[in-house]
């Protein structure tokens, strides 16, 4: 038998070439080749750094005026420690980039530490669940722990029978609740942020390392997308979950799914960026089909927790096709399939209802890319936000951009990454899901984005020196912590520009729950939106109308007699009450759906009106029932 001879794999998917050799002399302390000029400054800077931004962060936490927010959110609220622990951290996390090759745990720590610096405070001060709208999060958790069972063809009230139909992220919260003894998961809401954050962050470096071997790159990328994360959808919802998954399966993909004999050129090393990783080593097809069975319940975890993720994932996994490395057209059917198979049962109501809308949205670009319902932003914070919201997105493409010319080899070599980042923008042409296209696709976007925009900024290290090389790589070296700087800036009013809306005082829920505990199985609340805390409380028994959830023109039109408007829409022998809170005033001011004033006028006409009877009123909320024998004598 003829003994068979390994075959070094390093830098090829085939034969050994140039790439299978030892590296070439000149390594870097970052994983590349030559060294990069950083700021000089003590061997393990994240001894001095990461205790001083934790000091410092920790002396700030206390004083943040959460309580006392005025139209900038928590931007003027946030003491100058606060910001000063961001600017320590940043500066240490340049620093240990000096030793990343050697020492990768300490931009690991800078970046875990940016994480909590930006995320956490949130967590550690409220005592309401972040984001208002998380709370009907809690009241599925709650009704599933209460029923023990799922009702996919129920029509609940309020767009809620969706969650019966993707109950994932739900029914494993039900077991999280359950297995600490908490009261609900409002316990630990607040923390998902954080914890999916964390979560993330190795999948992230898998996916990096894929096409990188410069671990400077690698961490800065995890830092850029962290900065520039600002989207909100990790919070306690089925998205954070689901996208955690998602970028789970994409990962396992490009590391262990590459077709024998397709490296092409990119086996020879000298094609290659220096900081380019090697095609990972090729897998068989029976590999490959042992693989797609192992993904298989990771995709149908993903299809049981969110609606729009599965999507993502197929048309992620087409545009891998395109390529010869990751051509597998079996593990696409099979998410394709899971996909199907899932919107065909539990899913179909919605299913069936989102295809009677699609001739409507196919091909309304303006209308699926705006965000929101509609009206524009009003108000300092939320005008503010808007605006940063906007340059972050530019900044972060324009750095990706650059990076497409200034390292064409490397770009090459991760050309996978960066059609998975390219392939869910064409869904703008599908839906506008609810007025969150926008956000969704910025967000799946997001890993390759900041990949390549890490790239333009951490320069590839040669081992030929040269007058324009040496001034490029000085320049990055001021570029990089200047860009991160920005970045962050961008970061803080994009993230907590509106957190007037996202906070809700404890007096006001305790107004809501009272009063929807209260409310007769069967009842209709009426609010101008869903955005306030405990809005869905009781959603299995309790009917729900948002009525200003529209366009502004038509809010403007019912303002001129709003008792009037909601009387009508009030079927007869209904109990209803109308819940006017804080909240509402502030959000609905805020996304532009009432003009300025326009919510006091609102409560000042519905509280005179004859049609309707204050339960309760005060400074955070009023609660009014319709009197329905009112309108009959005022009728006559």
């Amino acid at each position: 038998m003829q003994q068979r001879v390994p075959v070094p794999t390093t830098g090829s998917s085939e034969s050994p070439g140039p790439a299978s050799g030892p590296k070439e002399p000149g390594r870097g302390p970052g994983g590349g080749r030559g060294s990069w000029p950083l700021p000089s400054g003590p061997p393990d800077a994240g001894l001095l750094t990461l205790p001083l931004a934790t000091g410092l962060w920790c002396h700030a936490l206390p004083r943040i005026g959460f309580r006392e927010m005025g139209d900038y959110g928590l931007l003027d609220r946030l003491p100058a420690s606060y910001y000063l622990s961001l600017l320590v951290l940043t500066a240490g996390f340049v620093l240990s980039l000096r030793r990343a090759g050697t020492a990768p745990w300490w931009p690991a720590a800078h970046c875990a530490a940016l994480l909590c610096a930006l995320k956490a405070p949130p967590a550690v001060l409220y005592d309401a669940v972040r984001y208002p709208w998380a709370s009907k999060h809690d009241a599925v958790v709650d009704t599933l722990l209460a029923n023990g069972e799922l009702r996919p063809g129920a029509a609940l009230s309020g767009n809620m029978s969706a969650y019966d139909q993707w109950p994932g992220f739900f029914t494993l919260n039900a077991g999280l609740v359950r297995a600490f003894g908490v009261e609900g998961a409002a316990a630990y809401a607040n923390w998902a942020p954080v914890a999916l954050g964390l979560l993330t962050m190795p999948v992230l470096v898998l996916l990096y390392r894929t096409f990188c071997e410069d671990w400077r790159l690698v961490w800065t990328a995890v830092w850029i997308f962290q900065l520039a994360n600002w989207v909100g959808q990790d919070y306690f919802a089925p998205q954070g979950l689901a996208y955690l998954l998602h970028l789970t399966v994409i990962a396992v993909v490009l590391r262990h799914f590459v077709r024998p004999g397709s490296a092409g050129r990119l086996r020879d090393r000298t094609t290659l960026d220096p900081a380019a990783a090697g095609v990972p080593p090729p897998t068989g097809t029976r590999q490959r089909a042992v693989c797609v069975v192992v993904l298989a319940p990771l995709i149908a975890a993903v299809n049981a927790t969110h609606q729009l993720t599965p999507v993502m994932l197929c048309v992620c996994l087409f545009a891998l096709t395109l390529t010869r490395r990751y051509r597998n057209h079996g593990l696409l059917a099979v998410a394709v399939l899971l996909m199907l198979a899932w919107d065909l049962t539990m899913g179909r109501p919605l299913f069936v209802e989102t295809l009677s809308t699609l001739e409507e949205s196919i091909g309304e670009l303006t209308r699926n890319s705006r965000a929101g319902y509609a009206g524009r932003l009003t108000g300092p914070g939320p005008e503010l936000a808007g605006t940063a919201n906007v340059l972050m997105v530019l900044a972060v493409a324009a750095l990706a951009a650059l990076a497409l010319v200034l390292r064409r080899r490397l770009v090459r070599s991760a050309l996978p990454l960066l059609l998975v980042s390219a392939a869910p923008v064409p869904l703008f042409a599908v839906n506008d899901y609810g007025g969150e296209m926008l956000f969704r696709v910025y967000l799946f976007g997001l890993p390759g984005a900041a990949f390549f925009a890490a790239a333009a900024l951490v320069p590839a290290a040669g081992v030929r020196p040269g007058r324009a090389r040496t001034l490029r790589r000085g320049a990055a070296a001021v570029a990089l912590p200047a860009v991160l700087l920005v970045l962050t800036a961008g970061f803080l009013p994009s993230y907590y520009g509106k957190e007037r809306m996202y906070y809700t005082p404890p007096e006001e829920t305790a107004l809501v729950t009272r009063t929807l505990d209260n409310a007769p199985d069967g009842s209709l609340i009426l609010s101008t939106s869903g955005s306030f805390p405990q809005a869905l409380h009781r959603y299995d028994r309790l009917e729900h109308w948002f009525f200003a959830e529209r366009e502004l023109p038509e809010n403007e039109r019912m303002l001129e007699d709003p008792a009037r408007h909601l009387a009508d829409g009030i079927p007869p022998g209904t109990r209803a009450y109308v819940v006017l809170t804080r909240t509402q005033d502030v959000y609905t001011a805020g996304e532009g759906l009432l003009p300025a004033g326009g919510f006091e006028t609102l409560r000042t006409k519905l509280s005179a009106s004859p049609l309707f009877r204050t339960v309760e009123s005060h400074p955070y909320g009023v609660v009014l029932e319709y009197r329905p024998a009112a309108r009959r004598s005022t009728t006559r």
